[in-house]
């Protein structure tokens, strides 16, 4: 991998079982290339085979935005194949296969592929300055990377038609009353909120936490019979892992479990 790659995309260990993953392109707004692409499929595939993290957490460089979607110079120029990876989608992110848990720590505005980049996490922590939008169709465009049907499964359907057909952006404050993100704090403390409610996340079993979440995000695509089958099976293969026998056995004797992730 050369270091070009390397650059636009940096990975450093935060914790013990957590990673911080920072788009690297503040000039471009964060904006994604065939160079982002091309880093996050490794990271992304790192992250799933390393059984020593359990979450990560994804934030933009430069403290004005966390993504503003595609490089536009870049596709004006023909490059657009190259920010699509054929199984994983826009930036080889938002369709690929993820067992584990992302936090986008959204530091300003989350635009057009930026906006769908961070619904395709599993939670958002937002700075006070972010915004976020799907604008695509001010330029002839649709939000083609998840955000079409991703954001009415977040918000009310009403409010997310309005954004869609509008392009306009809604406030962090906005965002937050409408269920879109977790929490709304201090734009210096974005990442280290984001990075505290991974912790957090962190102090339970990790397969029963990964196996819990594959079911939670099925739940509504799926019937209620699908679902329960989905939950059945998950339940069979944490009550096989030795995390399983250690969580009761740490309640009773008054201390805290010590996860193995297996």
């Amino acid at each position: 991998m050369s270091d070009k790659i390397e650059q636009v995309v940096t990975v450093e260990r935060a914790s013990e079982h957590v990673v911080l993953v920072t788009l690297q392109r503040p000039d471009a707004r964060n904006a994604i290339n065939a160079a982002v692409t091309a880093r996050m499929r490794d990271i992304v595939r790192e992250t799933e085979a390393d059984p020593s993290i359990w979450a990560v957490v994804l934030t933009g460089a430069g403290g004005k935005a966390f993504c503003a979607g595609a490089d536009l110079k870049e596709v004006s120029e023909g490059g657009i194949a190259g920010l699509i990876d054929p199984d994983a989608g826009f930036a080889s992110f938002v369709h690929a296969s993820r067992s584990k848990l992302w936090i986008a720590a959204v530091n300003g505005f989350a635009m057009a592929g930026g906006c769908e980049i961070s619904l395709a996490c599993d939670m958002i922590v937002a700075s006070h300055d972010a915004q976020f939008a799907l604008p695509e169709v001010k330029r002839g465009l649709i939000a083609a990377a998840g955000g079409l049907f991703r954001l009415p499964r977040r918000i009310p359907r009403a409010i997310a038609f309005e954004m869609i057909a509008t392009g306009d952006p809604i406030t962090a404050e906005r965002a937050l009353a409408l269920g879109l993100v977790n929490c709304v704090v201090a734009k210096d403390d974005t990442v280290t909120a984001a990075l505290a409610l991974a912790e957090k996340v962190c102090q339970n079993a990790p397969i029963a936490v990964r196996e819990s979440l594959g079911v939670a995000r099925r739940a509504i695509d799926d019937t209620e019979e699908a679902l329960d089958s989905l939950s059945n099976a998950a339940q069979d293969r944490v009550m096989l892992t030795a995390d399983f026998a250690e969580g009761p056995k740490a309640f009773v004797e008054k201390r805290q479990p010590n996860w193995v992730g297996r």
